[in-house]
């Protein structure tokens, strides 16, 4: 009967959570993140990556456009839900072109996530200490702003977000 009693005693109490103890410490943002618009793929050679997803896939896939802005050529692969954006290198200072001398083959190189007021969202953000690469919005290869996140705070990964 001692162990017993010593076994009820230290045995763990079990809590359950409400909604309500979730959503207390959530505090309201002045923005809101939307869908995923596009995952970007860095390319070595762009006819051949156009031709595997035309060609080979049946996917429908834009025409190459330049952005010097951004120091990239990008051609948009549309998927029924989402799309992909192969990215190449437009002159010397390309960020794609460095990703690339790192990862010859190519390969995933950020994801674009939407919000509805991107000048909101970096506010809120540099509070929470995530650097942004740029101090003001581009304009993304959809003609809408875009801010990148630094990617050491962001779990490893790029992330590009857009005006919806």
């Amino acid at each position: 009967s001692g162990l017993l009693t010593r076994l009820q005693t230290s045995a763990p109490t079990i809590r359950t959570l409400s909604s309500n103890s979730f959503s207390q410490n959530i505090p309201s943002c002045l923005w809101k993140l939307g869908r995923l618009n596009h995952v970007a793929i860095a390319v070595p050679d762009l006819e051949k990556a156009q031709s595997l997803y035309k060609d080979v896939l049946g996917a429908q896939v834009s025409e190459t456009v330049a952005l010097p802005e951004h120091g990239v050529y990008t051609v948009f692969v549309e998927l029924g839900n989402t799309k992909l954006e192969l990215l190449h290198p437009l002159g010397e200072k390309s960020p794609i072109a460095s990703f690339l001398q790192k990862n010859k083959t190519g390969g995933m190189h950020h994801i674009c996530i939407e919000v509805d007021d991107i000048k909101a969202a970096m506010t809120e953000l540099k509070k929470k200490k995530i650097r942004i690469l740029s101090e003001e919005p581009k304009i993304g290869a959809h003609g809408k702003p875009v801010i990148f996140l630094h990617p050491k705070d962001c779990h490893g990964v790029l992330v590009e977000l857009e005006q919806a």
